[in-house]
């Protein structure tokens, strides 16, 4: 077995994964695949070090472009999404995201390394105390341009991270007491356009790094993005399925302490 084909294949198991966890929290699944493939690229050295983080990130938000697309469609026929408000939802994450995929090309591998761990973090703690048992106060979504405003920096940061946005939208809208299958749907509809236009950045600030003929298109790294895919395009529509079923509020408390992990192991390495 090549190393090429072992990649594929470990990228194809990492997708089974995130592609139910897209799913079933509307994340996108970026949170994993980005630690998780940085280690892989590291084993494989794909890429040289300075580069391992913003490959990572920008094959993650590629990846994401079709998890999504596969959990917004399962959503979409559960009656999930929230098309009154869905749109200008969109049209703020994609101006974000697309002003994020080019600066997050310019700065150093130890400042995104940094903003992606502290993100983590904060989202984690999110997590936890939105998964108790908390009576919630009845609050109004924002005019539409104010919602725009507010999810246009949320579709920036989480292009940067390399998230496709649901960690950072789900608790917006149940903040605003949006239903959280609601917001689950909305977050997974407008992680595909957070994953178009912060990947459009990475594959244009890229181009100058590295080349089709090494298997990238820009800071994309084609081989792993089409073993996560293999997968992921499959396992999304099961997580989708799964919030019928399955205590959200257990997951969210696991999904918490396994960010927790994850961001103490990027910080220390």
């Amino acid at each position: 077995m090549t190393e090429t084909l072992l990649l594929i294949v470990c990228c194809a198991l990492l997708g089974c994964g995130v592609g139910f966890l897209a799913g079933l929290l509307g994340i996108g699944g970026g949170l994993i695949i980005v630690p998780a493939l940085s280690s892989i690229l590291l084993y494989f050295e794909v890429v040289d070090s300075p580069h391992i983080l913003v490959v990572a990130i920008a094959t993650s938000l590629a990846s994401i472009l079709f998890t999504s697309t596969s959990s917004a469609l399962a959503h979409h026929k559960k009656k999930n999404v929230p098309w009154d408000i869905t749109p200008w939802i969109m049209g703020g994450v994609a101006f974000g995201a697309l002003v994020s995929g080019f600066i997050a090309g310019l700065l150093p591998e130890a400042a995104i390394r940094v903003i992606f761990s502290v993100s983590v973090v904060l989202i984690a703690l999110k997590m936890l105390y939105s998964s108790t048992k908390v009576q919630q106060k009845k609050r109004a979504l924002p005019n539409h341009l104010v919602l725009s405003g507010l999810t246009a920096m949320m579709g920036g940061l989480s292009a940067m991270i390399g998230i496709g946005g649901g960690a950072l939208l789900v608790p917006l809208l149940t903040y605003f007491t949006v239903d959280m299958k609601k917001a689950i749907g909305c977050a997974s509809t407008s992680g595909i356009v957070i994953a178009l236009f912060g990947s459009v950045g990475y594959v244009t600030s890229g181009s100058i790094h590295h080349t089709w003929a090494q298997g990238f298109a820009g800071f994309v790294y084609l081989p792993a993005l089409f073993g996560i895919v293999l997968t992921s395009w499959f396992t999304a529509p099961i997580g989708a399925k799964a919030t019928q079923y399955l205590p959200t509020s257990m997951i969210k408390k696991i999904f918490a302490a396994l960010l927790l992990c994850i961001a103490v192991s990027m910080i220390m390495n």
